[in-house]
């Protein structure tokens, strides 16, 4: 297989928050461009592991589904359907593949998401007694990690991402998992899904 270099690009990611005073990329890739942000599967993420760019997508566009829901409320649907919609369009697309980037956010990621849910809420396009989301996307995560751990086959290689279990000579408490905790190393390996996931179930985050 050939590759293709005009549609291919090139990302050198670096450690957050590093203590080294500058970094110096290695060379690029003759013919492939170097980005500064990539998008796989419909997530941005910066050479630096910062989702802003993701979020300020996101908030975009959900922005726009507000229009519509505004045409909606105006031609007569009432309440409890502008809900179901904004559940359905706005909610849906903002926790899609959460797990794999809003362990990334800053605190202004965060505040920036937050605030878009209440000001949709003093709307009346949500329910003011909905969920936050923060609760929305640990819901999906504790979701996403329970099938991970309980097929084998699930999304194809995240399972094999999981440590070694644990051997166990005497009966403990229920646990959601029974795997070794990895060493902590750094930020950005610490923020991933599977090792957030590891030590929040042990009991054991920070």
């Amino acid at each position: 297989m050939q590759l293709n270099r005009v549609k291919s690009l090139e990302i050198v990611f670096e450690r957050p928050r590093s203590n080294r005073k500058q970094t110096i990329p290695p060379p690029a890739v003759p013919g492939i461009c170097r980005v500064e942000h990539v998008k796989v599967l419909g997530v941005t993420i910066s050479r630096k592991f910062s989702v802003s760019s993701h979020v300020d997508e996101l908030l975009a566009k959900c922005s726009q589904s507000l229009f519509a829901l505004r045409t909606l409320r105006q031609h007569g649907l009432p309440p409890d359907a502008l809900h179901a919609v904004f559940q359905a369009v706005v909610i849906n697309k903002l926790i899609y593949a959460s797990p794999a980037w809003y362990n990334f956010t800053s605190a202004a990621d965060r505040g920036r998401l937050d605030s878009f849910l209440r000001r949709s809420a003093r709307l009346g396009y949500r329910d003011v007694q909905s969920p936050s989301f923060d609760s929305l996307c640990k819901t999906a995560d504790e979701h996403l990690f329970l099938k991970i751990i309980k097929n084998k086959h699930h999304l194809g290689l995240l399972h094999s991402l999981l440590p070694p279990q644990r051997e166990q000579h005497y009966k403990l408490r229920d646990q959601v998992h029974n795997f070794l905790l990895p060493a902590r190393t750094a930020s950005a390996i610490d923020s991933s899904f599977i090792m957030l996931m590891l030590y929040i179930n042990s009991g054991c985050a920070s």
